[in-house]
Protein backbone atom coordinates (compact mmCIF):
# COMPACT_ATOMS: atom_id res chain seq x y z
CA UNK A 1 0.00 0.00 0.00
CA UNK A 2 1.36 3.40 -0.97
CA UNK A 3 1.85 5.98 1.77
CA UNK A 4 -0.96 8.29 0.60
CA UNK A 5 -3.42 5.67 -0.63
CA UNK A 6 -7.02 6.82 -0.03
CA UNK A 7 -5.89 10.39 0.72
CA UNK A 8 -7.13 13.42 -1.20
CA UNK A 9 -4.99 16.52 -1.75
CA UNK A 10 -5.36 19.97 -3.25
CA UNK A 11 -2.16 21.56 -4.52
CA UNK A 12 -1.95 25.14 -5.79
CA UNK A 13 0.61 26.09 -8.42
CA UNK A 14 1.37 23.93 -11.46
CA UNK A 15 4.91 25.11 -12.19
CA UNK A 16 8.06 24.69 -10.12
CA UNK A 17 7.53 23.57 -6.55
CA UNK A 18 3.75 23.14 -6.78
CA UNK A 19 4.12 20.88 -9.80
CA UNK A 20 6.68 18.73 -7.98
CA UNK A 21 4.51 18.44 -4.86
CA UNK A 22 1.46 17.44 -6.90
CA UNK A 23 3.40 14.70 -8.67
CA UNK A 24 5.05 13.49 -5.45
CA UNK A 25 1.71 13.10 -3.68
CA UNK A 26 0.14 11.39 -6.70
CA UNK A 27 3.15 9.06 -6.95
CA UNK A 28 2.57 8.24 -3.30
CA UNK A 29 -0.99 7.15 -4.04
CA UNK A 30 -3.00 10.30 -3.27
CA UNK A 31 -5.82 11.57 -5.43
CA UNK A 32 -4.73 15.10 -6.29
CA UNK A 33 -6.59 18.18 -7.47
CA UNK A 34 -3.97 20.66 -8.72
CA UNK A 35 -4.73 24.17 -9.86
CA UNK A 36 -2.85 26.97 -11.53
CA UNK A 37 -3.30 30.06 -13.65
CA UNK A 38 -0.86 29.01 -16.39
CA UNK A 39 -2.93 27.12 -18.97
CA UNK A 40 0.12 25.70 -20.76
CA UNK A 41 1.66 24.42 -17.54
CA UNK A 42 -1.69 22.95 -16.51
CA UNK A 43 -2.01 21.11 -19.81
CA UNK A 44 1.52 19.74 -19.60
CA UNK A 45 1.03 18.51 -16.03
CA UNK A 46 -2.25 16.85 -16.96
CA UNK A 47 -0.69 15.10 -19.94
CA UNK A 48 2.24 13.83 -17.85
CA UNK A 49 -0.06 12.62 -15.09
CA UNK A 50 -2.38 10.84 -17.51
CA UNK A 51 0.58 9.12 -19.15
CA UNK A 52 1.89 7.98 -15.77
CA UNK A 53 -1.52 6.80 -14.59
CA UNK A 54 -1.87 9.16 -11.63
CA UNK A 55 -5.20 10.12 -10.06
CA UNK A 56 -4.45 13.78 -10.70
CA UNK A 57 -6.82 16.37 -12.09
CA UNK A 58 -5.64 19.85 -13.08
CA UNK A 59 -7.94 22.88 -13.02
CA UNK A 60 -7.42 26.41 -14.32
CA UNK A 61 -8.04 28.83 -11.48
CA UNK A 62 -6.90 31.99 -9.75
CA UNK A 63 -6.20 31.41 -6.05
CA UNK A 64 -7.11 35.00 -5.23
CA UNK A 65 -10.73 34.51 -6.34
CA UNK A 66 -13.04 33.28 -3.55
CA UNK A 67 -15.60 31.76 -5.87
CA UNK A 68 -12.92 29.80 -7.72
CA UNK A 69 -11.38 28.46 -4.52
CA UNK A 70 -14.78 27.45 -3.20
CA UNK A 71 -15.52 25.66 -6.48
CA UNK A 72 -12.12 23.94 -6.44
CA UNK A 73 -12.70 22.48 -2.98
CA UNK A 74 -16.18 21.34 -3.99
CA UNK A 75 -14.81 19.66 -7.14
CA UNK A 76 -12.08 17.85 -5.21
CA UNK A 77 -14.51 16.59 -2.57
CA UNK A 78 -17.08 15.49 -5.16
CA UNK A 79 -14.56 13.81 -7.46
CA UNK A 80 -12.42 12.08 -4.85
CA UNK A 81 -14.69 11.82 -1.81
CA UNK A 82 -13.26 14.36 0.60
CA UNK A 83 -10.13 16.34 1.45
CA UNK A 84 -7.15 15.39 3.62
CA UNK A 85 -4.22 17.53 2.49
CA UNK A 86 -3.63 21.05 1.21
CA UNK A 87 -0.32 22.18 -0.24
CA UNK A 88 -0.17 25.91 -0.97
CA UNK A 89 2.50 26.79 -3.51
CA UNK A 90 0.93 29.29 -5.93
CA UNK A 91 2.79 32.63 -5.84
CA UNK A 92 3.89 35.61 -7.85
CA UNK A 93 7.18 37.48 -7.42
CA UNK A 94 7.11 41.19 -8.25
CA UNK A 95 10.32 43.18 -8.00
CA UNK A 96 10.90 46.61 -6.49
CA UNK A 97 11.11 48.54 -3.26
CA UNK A 98 7.95 49.78 -1.56
CA UNK A 99 8.37 53.09 -3.39
CA UNK A 100 8.88 51.42 -6.75
CA UNK A 101 6.01 48.94 -6.35
CA UNK A 102 2.68 50.26 -7.58
CA UNK A 103 -0.34 49.76 -5.27
CA UNK A 104 -2.07 47.42 -7.72
CA UNK A 105 1.04 45.23 -7.90
CA UNK A 106 1.35 45.18 -4.12
CA UNK A 107 -2.32 44.27 -3.71
CA UNK A 108 -2.12 41.54 -6.33
CA UNK A 109 0.91 39.99 -4.62
CA UNK A 110 -0.86 39.94 -1.26
CA UNK A 111 -4.05 38.55 -2.79
CA UNK A 112 -2.24 35.65 -4.46
CA UNK A 113 0.58 34.78 -2.08
CA UNK A 114 -1.16 35.42 1.23
CA UNK A 115 -4.84 35.61 0.32
CA UNK A 116 -4.72 32.37 -1.65
CA UNK A 117 -3.67 30.44 1.46
CA UNK A 118 -6.40 32.11 3.49
CA UNK A 119 -9.08 31.29 0.91
CA UNK A 120 -8.10 27.66 0.52
CA UNK A 121 -8.02 27.29 4.31
CA UNK A 122 -11.38 29.05 4.61
CA UNK A 123 -13.10 26.69 2.19
CA UNK A 124 -10.93 23.60 2.65
CA UNK A 125 -10.74 23.17 6.41
CA UNK A 126 -14.50 22.48 6.79
CA UNK A 127 -14.07 19.60 4.33
CA UNK A 128 -11.03 18.32 6.23
CA UNK A 129 -13.02 18.35 9.46
CA UNK A 130 -15.46 15.91 7.87
CA UNK A 131 -12.59 13.44 7.50
CA UNK A 132 -11.51 13.89 11.11
CA UNK A 133 -8.45 16.05 10.40
CA UNK A 134 -5.64 16.40 7.93
CA UNK A 135 -2.52 18.35 7.16
CA UNK A 136 -1.66 21.62 5.43
CA UNK A 137 1.69 22.75 4.04
CA UNK A 138 2.41 26.35 3.12
CA UNK A 139 5.35 27.15 0.84
CA UNK A 140 6.85 30.30 2.35
CA UNK A 141 10.44 31.45 1.67
CA UNK A 142 13.72 32.40 3.27
CA UNK A 143 12.67 35.89 2.13
CA UNK A 144 10.20 35.83 5.02
CA UNK A 145 13.15 35.57 7.42
CA UNK A 146 15.93 37.63 5.84
CA UNK A 147 15.18 39.41 2.60
CA UNK A 148 17.25 40.94 -0.17
CA UNK A 149 16.95 44.36 -1.78
CA UNK A 150 14.13 45.08 -4.19
CA UNK A 151 11.54 42.47 -3.26
CA UNK A 152 9.38 44.34 -0.75
CA UNK A 153 5.99 42.92 -1.74
CA UNK A 154 7.18 39.35 -2.10
CA UNK A 155 9.10 39.38 1.19
CA UNK A 156 6.16 40.91 3.05
CA UNK A 157 3.78 38.30 1.68
CA UNK A 158 6.08 35.44 2.66
CA UNK A 159 6.60 36.87 6.13
CA UNK A 160 2.83 37.00 6.48
CA UNK A 161 2.61 33.35 5.56
CA UNK A 162 4.82 32.41 8.50
CA UNK A 163 2.39 34.12 10.89
CA UNK A 164 -0.68 32.72 9.14
CA UNK A 165 0.78 29.22 9.41
CA UNK A 166 1.14 29.58 13.17
CA UNK A 167 -2.37 31.02 13.51
CA UNK A 168 -3.91 28.18 11.49
CA UNK A 169 -1.98 25.60 13.47
CA UNK A 170 -3.26 26.95 16.79
CA UNK A 171 -6.83 27.48 15.63
CA UNK A 172 -7.24 24.01 14.15
CA UNK A 173 -5.16 21.70 16.34
CA UNK A 174 -8.35 20.61 18.08
CA UNK A 175 -9.74 19.64 14.67
CA UNK A 176 -6.84 17.25 14.17
CA UNK A 177 -5.44 19.48 11.42
CA UNK A 178 -1.71 20.15 11.40
CA UNK A 179 -0.28 23.19 9.60
CA UNK A 180 3.39 23.75 8.79
CA UNK A 181 5.37 25.94 6.43
CA UNK A 182 8.45 25.35 4.31
CA UNK A 183 10.98 28.08 3.61
CA UNK A 184 13.03 27.25 0.52
CA UNK A 185 16.23 28.98 -0.42
CA UNK A 186 17.17 29.25 -4.09
CA UNK A 187 15.37 26.45 -5.93
CA UNK A 188 15.70 25.98 -9.70
CA UNK A 189 12.25 27.02 -10.89
CA UNK A 190 10.89 29.33 -13.59
CA UNK A 191 10.49 31.96 -10.86
CA UNK A 192 14.17 31.73 -9.91
CA UNK A 193 15.18 32.01 -13.56
CA UNK A 194 13.07 35.17 -13.93
CA UNK A 195 14.80 36.60 -10.86
CA UNK A 196 18.18 35.79 -12.36
CA UNK A 197 17.25 37.59 -15.57
CA UNK A 198 15.92 40.56 -13.63
CA UNK A 199 18.88 41.11 -11.32
CA UNK A 200 21.62 40.34 -13.86
CA UNK A 201 20.15 40.94 -17.33
CA UNK A 202 23.56 41.06 -19.02
CA UNK A 203 24.58 37.57 -17.91
CA UNK A 204 23.36 34.11 -18.97
CA UNK A 205 20.68 32.80 -16.64
CA UNK A 206 22.71 29.66 -15.87
CA UNK A 207 25.65 31.79 -14.75
CA UNK A 208 23.48 33.80 -12.39
CA UNK A 209 21.81 30.69 -10.99
CA UNK A 210 25.26 29.25 -10.28
CA UNK A 211 26.10 32.42 -8.38
CA UNK A 212 22.88 32.09 -6.39
CA UNK A 213 23.92 28.55 -5.55
CA UNK A 214 27.39 29.62 -4.46
CA UNK A 215 25.80 31.79 -1.75
CA UNK A 216 24.46 28.63 -0.08
CA UNK A 217 26.88 26.68 2.15
CA UNK A 218 26.06 23.49 0.23
CA UNK A 219 27.28 25.28 -2.89
CA UNK A 220 24.29 24.87 -5.19
CA UNK A 221 20.65 25.71 -5.68
CA UNK A 222 18.07 23.15 -4.64
CA UNK A 223 15.70 21.09 -6.73
CA UNK A 224 11.92 21.11 -6.71
CA UNK A 225 11.97 17.42 -5.87
CA UNK A 226 13.89 18.13 -2.65
CA UNK A 227 11.22 20.60 -1.56
CA UNK A 228 8.44 18.19 -2.56
CA UNK A 229 9.98 15.46 -0.42
CA UNK A 230 9.89 17.71 2.63
CA UNK A 231 6.29 18.63 1.85
CA UNK A 232 5.38 14.95 1.60
CA UNK A 233 6.97 14.31 5.00
CA UNK A 234 5.08 17.18 6.64
CA UNK A 235 1.77 16.08 5.14
CA UNK A 236 2.28 12.47 6.17
CA UNK A 237 1.78 10.74 9.52
CA UNK A 238 5.56 10.56 9.82
CA UNK A 239 5.41 14.14 11.10
CA UNK A 240 2.42 13.55 13.39
CA UNK A 241 3.81 15.69 16.24
CA UNK A 242 4.78 18.63 14.02
CA UNK A 243 2.50 21.63 13.73
CA UNK A 244 2.99 25.39 13.65
CA UNK A 245 6.59 25.06 12.51
CA UNK A 246 8.63 26.42 9.66
CA UNK A 247 11.13 24.07 8.03
CA UNK A 248 14.11 25.35 6.06
CA UNK A 249 15.15 23.71 2.81
CA UNK A 250 17.80 26.28 2.00
CA UNK A 251 21.16 24.54 1.71
CA UNK A 252 22.30 26.24 4.91
CA UNK A 253 21.68 29.74 3.55
CA UNK A 254 20.14 31.26 6.70
CA UNK A 255 22.73 29.59 8.92
CA UNK A 256 25.32 31.79 7.26
CA UNK A 257 23.50 35.12 6.99
CA UNK A 258 25.90 37.87 7.98
CA UNK A 259 28.91 35.54 8.05
CA UNK A 260 31.73 36.44 5.65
Amino acid sequence: MKEFESKVAIVTGTTGIGRAIAKRLAWGGASVMACGIDADANHELQQESDAEGYALRVELCDVSRPEQMQALVAKAAARFGGLDFIANSAAIHPFGSAVETEPETWNRCMAVNLGGVYLLSHFGIPEMRKRGGGSIVVVASVQGHACQHGVAAYAASKGGLLSLTRALALDHAADGIRVNSISPGSIRTPMLERAAAHFSPDLPVDTVVERFGAAHPLGRVGTVEEVAELAAFLLSDRSAFCTGGDYLVDGGLLAGIGVQ
